[in-house]
């Protein structure tokens, strides 16, 4: 019965009418406002003062209909749909508040910008291909009167995953599913391998899976600079600040097992200003925690996980700040021109960067291994000792490369089972969660953003049925395991 009651709670109708957080007097408003012209009418006056009028600029608005914490590609994609779907132009006041607008931590930029449809979970295959036709028609959604097209550089080349004996069963079953959901993807066996690629040794390699449409990379800071020129030209207002509170109204209720829990609405939320003390409270109907790898902190602030271990209340969102390295290589002798991106059965991945035999590529360390997130400095040990003995392995021609640059970045990393998580709070019922995808928001950000306002708006998914990513699945204990991530 519980169950059935946090699937109603995650359904609930929002139209853009109830969405508004207008007060309906409008007399108290205009009382302030007379009393305002009356003050800078005496200042005028003769004997009268001058106050000099406070600059109020830079604050966020007092009111807005949805506010969404995070303002890289998958809150930027939440903003584009609700004004996209939105009944009326100007129906929904949406605020962004984004912390760092030079977004030089952002998950975004760091990123390579791969996008595939070989996942083992149905819903990432749908999601993949989705964000794959909006990319290719990126200019059908994303186009700006007077403002130039934007160019994505995609690069069709293909993800090409290699699988051991152990590994090569799972991939299998993972292809069957991928071509039942439309995916265009082909299996290899090691001699065909050698044929296609005669550049990889096929050592160890039992069988691979490679896409042939609708795969490959493309330019990550395009994608997120045309979705804010877009939201900006749809009325979309953005603050640089950071969210510090939340107000919250809050009642008891029993559930269907007669258990009391507290339903909490988010009233307001204090966004601090950059590089100052103060803070603007922000009236506020929805908030979307679509906040990346700092999503759990914005969830702690709401009061989510709050209670006692083991229950609804005291459940948290499994998401936290992982920390990854991608290095820039450069090798004459190189795979050319029609490389995918490659990702071997040690974990290590690749791919080529430009036309000047440079490569870029890493590996996601093991539990034990997971560097200090509390920086972005580059392990460049980790290279020499974890990613380029494999490297070295698989494409003998990586013997001789020279590394020319590294960075680090951050994953939103889900813990409990990998996977996004998206769609309402059972408890604090107008926080939506768009977040936790552990490497592979960049991709699925259209397709993400679709559904975030779809089930604002319409209180269930239209297009793609994203139930199985719903927080609830934490309380119940139900992982949802994503089995390819690179």
């Amino acid at each position: 019965m519980l169950r059935k009651a946090l699937q109603l709670s995650s359904c609930r109708r929002l139209s853009a009418r109830g969405l508004s957080t207008r007060r309906g007097g409008s007399t108290l408003d205009w009382g302030g406002k007379v009393s305002e012209i009356k003050k800078k009418i005496r200042s005028v006056l003769p004997g009268g003062t001058w106050d000099q009028p406070y600059d109020t600029s830079h604050l966020p608005p007092e009111h807005a209909d949805v506010v969404i914490v995070g303002g890289g590609v998958i809150g930027l994609s939440v903003a584009y749909w609700l004004k996209r779907l939105e009944t009326q132009r100007g129906a929904i006041r949406v605020l962004v508040v984004e912390r760092d607008h030079t977004y030089r931590q952002a998950s975004t930029g760091l990123s390579v910008g791969g996008i595939r449809q070989q996942f083992s979970c149905p819903e990432n295959i749908r999601l993949s291909l989705f964000s794959a036709s909006f990319l290719r028609n990126i200019n059908d959604y994303l186009a700006v009167v007077d403002d130039p097209p934007l160019d994505l550089q995609f690069n069709p080349s293909g993800y090409l995953l290699l699988a051991s004996e152990k590994g090569a069963a799972v991939m299998e079953s993972n292809v069957k599913v991928q071509r039942q959901e439309g995916a265009k993807v082909c299996l290899l066996s090691p001699e065909q391998l050698q044929s296609k690629f005669p550049w990889i040794n096929t050592e160890g390699v039992a069988l691979a899976s490679y896409g042939l449409e609708n795969e490959g990379w493309f330019d990550p800071w395009c994608l997120l600079q045309g979705l804010r020129r877009k939201v900006q030209s749809m009325g979309v207002l953005f603050c640089q600040g950071e969210v510090t509170r939340f107000i919250s109204s809050s009642a008891r209720m029993e559930n269907a097992s007669g258990e009391e829990v507290t339903l909490k609405r988010i009233r307001e939320v204090h966004v601090k200003m950059d590089h100052s003390l103060e803070y603007q409270p922000v009236e506020c109907a929805v908030v979307i925690n679509a906040a990346g790898a700092w999503s759990g902190q914005i969830a702690e602030l709401a009061g989510i996980g709050n209670g006692p271990p083991g229950t609804l209340q005291g459940t948290k969102l499994p998401v936290e700040l992982r920390k990854r390295y991608v290095y820039l290589w450069h090798c004459p002798q190189g795979p050319g021109l029609e490389t995918p991106l490659v990702a071997d059965t040690s974990g290590a991945y690749f791919r080529r960067e430009g036309l000047g035999n440079s490569y870029l590529g890493g590996c996601s360390p093991t539990e034990e291994e997971e560097p200090d997130p509390g920086n972005l400095e580059v392990d460049h040990d980790f290279f020499q000792e974890k990613v380029w003995p494999h490297l070295a392995q698989r494409v003998p021609a990586f013997e001789t490369l020279k590394v020319r640059s590294a960075w680090a970045g951050y994953y939103d990393y889900n813990t409990f089972d990998q996977n996004g998580v998206v769609g309402p709070h059972p408890l604090v019922v107008n926080m939506y969660f768009a977040t936790g995808f552990s490497g592979h928001g960049l991709q699925q950000a259209p397709a993400v953003g679709r559904a975030v306002a779809e089930i604002v708006l319409e209180g269930s998914f239209q297009t793609i049925n994203l139930s199985p990513f719903l927080f609830s699945r934490f309380y119940f204990g139900e992982k949802f395991q994503e089995a390819t991530i690179i």
